[in-house]
């Protein structure tokens, strides 16, 4: 990533987004499109785990979040985690989703989730928290197009089961899409390959401030 562009993220293109801030949100999405295919399938697996209460298939959500709060976090310009969510779900598509065409759906709406946390604090903020609550966002978009949606897969859950697993989605989306990527995001950021970023300094920023 060092090599493709020398240009920092806080020069005055501003919000502008860069050539290098496309390249690397693709590689971003591209990634996140395998993760999601893979991510797909193991639902299947967790199936006997939650048979006793279904409802709690929503705390294995969060995987088909990552995209969306990684990108954000690495490129930070408006966008970013709509444009990476969706085009993870374009990815999960081509490769043949189980969920056909409505992961496009879903990728639009966890994307959109994410990038309204960022946005609530103008594009500024990317600690913990903030990664916090834009996993949880992205993790509220998904929990209430499933449960909602005339192709949700629990629209036939009563009130109570569609609350409990759209709280157990933001649980997920908090913990292993915000947590996890605000983590990743720190790792990468120590080894350089973040320098074209304003995220190059992400492993030295206070963690709650």
């Amino acid at each position: 990533m060092t090599g493709i562009s020398s240009t920092p993220a806080s020069s005055k293109t501003g919000y502008s987004w860069r050539v290098v801030d496309i390249v690397v949100a693709a590689l971003i999405a591209v990634a996140g499109g395998v993760i999601f295919w893979a991510w797909s399938q193991g639902a299947t697996l967790i199936t006997p785990a939650t048979a006793a209460y279904p409802p709690l298939s929503g705390l294995y959500a969060g995987g088909w979040m990552i995209p969306a709060v990684l990108g954000m976090l690495i490129i930070r310009k408006p966008g970013a985690a709509l444009f990476c969510e969706t085009v993870a779900a374009t990815g999960e598509l081509i490769m043949g989703s189980q969920y056909g065409t409505t992961v496009l759906i879903s990728g639009v709406l966890q994307g959109l989730g994410a990038e309204l946390v960022f946005a609530a604090f103008r594009y500024k903020k990317f600690n913990l928290p903030v990664a916090l609550l834009a996993g949880a966002g992205s993790g509220l978009f998904c929990g209430l197009n499933d449960s909602f949606a005339p192709w949700g897969w629990n629209i036939a859950y009563g009130a109570g089961d569609k609350l409990a697993y759209i709280v157990f989605c933001a649980i997920s989306g908090a913990v292993i899409a915000g947590a996890l990527s605000w983590i990743a995001t720190r790792g990468l950021a120590k080894t350089g390959v973040l320098s074209s970023f304003a995220s190059r300094k992400a492993a030295s920023e206070p963690v709650f401030s």
